[in-house]
């Protein structure tokens, strides 16, 4: 399954607190909402709880320095609040890279069942 997603916010700005309560910001939300919308309309089926890799190549949104480990979390709550697995444990194998700028930048995400192998 390929997915092609909105640049993610990043776990700086994903989540918020307000006293000791912690709480997905509007941008979380907005990412959240954008990527169920996505897999409705392509029609994702799930995964359910089988083992998984998953690949995402980042698009900047421009060639300004960033941590692309502080994309995932965004992502993989995102794909898993659209019903494409039913827990983010089950990913066994994970990989991110960086790839060219795009405007607006774009997450591609690759899922398949792992193997093992």
């Amino acid at each position: 399954m390929i997915l092609e997603l909105p640049y993610p916010p990043s776990v700086n700005t994903y989540w918020r607190a307000n006293g000791k309560r912690r709480f997905i910001s509007k941008e979380g939300v907005l990412f959240k909402t954008a990527v169920q919308g996505i897999c409705f309309r392509d029609k994702v089926g799930s995964f359910g709880n089988a083992r998984l890799y998953v690949n995402i190549y980042i698009h900047p949104r421009s060639r300004r320095v960033f941590d692309l480990d502080n994309c995932l979390k965004a992502i993989l709550d995102a794909l898993m609040a659209a019903g494409v697995y039913d827990d983010d444990s089950q990913i066994d194998m994970l990989s991110i890279a960086r790839s060219t700028p795009r405007p607006g930048g774009a997450a591609v995400v690759t899922i398949s069942e792992y193997s093992g192998q």
